[in-house]
């Protein structure tokens, strides 16, 4: 699959600006969102031209207290992004199903990040957001999922669109890291005072990560306490 993305890469950016230019009203779009940090310049960026509801759906955060810190921080920077700009932006909260993403790892524990577990994980994610969207009659759906340097886009897009087709509802294509899209978002954490972690989510993204920090840290303590969020 990973192969396929390379060879088939395309400029989603590109796409999503067509798609943008070629709207004459606003159109219902579900957002897959796995953070606060991350749906920070996405939501800027695509409310002019959708109606948003944000999709939180995230089993793979398998930690409870961490999950609820997440979902926290969503929820404020929404609240307040809507009373500060007079936005309409809704939050819908998916059920906490860490046990679906425990069952799609089971065997890819010792996979290194962005492998095949990760593969698993973005098609649980996408898998549900896409039922969801079908069901309650989206005209898209997407995930801010993109807008990280560390996620593959070609990969996302491709299940995104896989998910799509499956249950019948767009995949609005994106890679919300062009344009300074990631920059944007960092500059908005701050703003906001949004909690940005340093991992994914899951356990052994958070594992790999500690030991990379430790690593790091034994070859230059002065990284010790520099964080590069997800």
């Amino acid at each position: 699959m990973e192969g396929q993305c390379k060879a088939n890469r395309q400029n989603y950016q590109r796409r999503l600006d067509a798609i943008i230019e070629e709207l004459t009203t606003k159109k219902r779009l579900l957002l897959h969102s796995c953070c606060a940090p991350c749906s920070s310049y996405v939501l800027e960026y695509l409310f002019p031209h959708f109606d948003i509801w944000v999709y939180y759906y995230n089993p793979n955060i398998t930690k409870r207290e961490e999950y609820d810190k997440r979902i926290g921080e969503l929820r404020r920077l929404i609240d307040t992004m809507n009373r500060e700009h007079r936005w309409d932006i809704h939050l819908v909260e998916g059920p906490y199903e860490p046990e679906c993403f425990l069952k799609a790892a089971a065997g890819l524990e010792e996979c290194p990040e962005g492998g095949e577990r990760c593969q698993r994980c973005f098609t649980l994610r996408l898998s549900k957001s896409a039922s969801y969207a079908a069901d309650h009659l989206f005209d898209f759906f997407t995930t801010t999922l993109t807008i990280s340097p560390l996620k593959n886009a070609d990969l996302l897009n491709e299940i995104g669109n896989r998910m799509g087709q499956k249950y019948g509802v767009p995949f609005l294509p994106s890679d919300f890291k062009k344009k300074n899209g990631y920059q944007r978002s960092i500059e908005l954490s701050r703003e906001y005072h949004l909690y940005r972690q340093d991992y994914c989510g899951c356990e052994y993204s958070r594992k790999e990560r500690e030991n990379v920090l430790r690593r790091n840290n034994a070859i230059n303590p002065e990284q010790k306490n520099r964080r590069k969020a997800w």
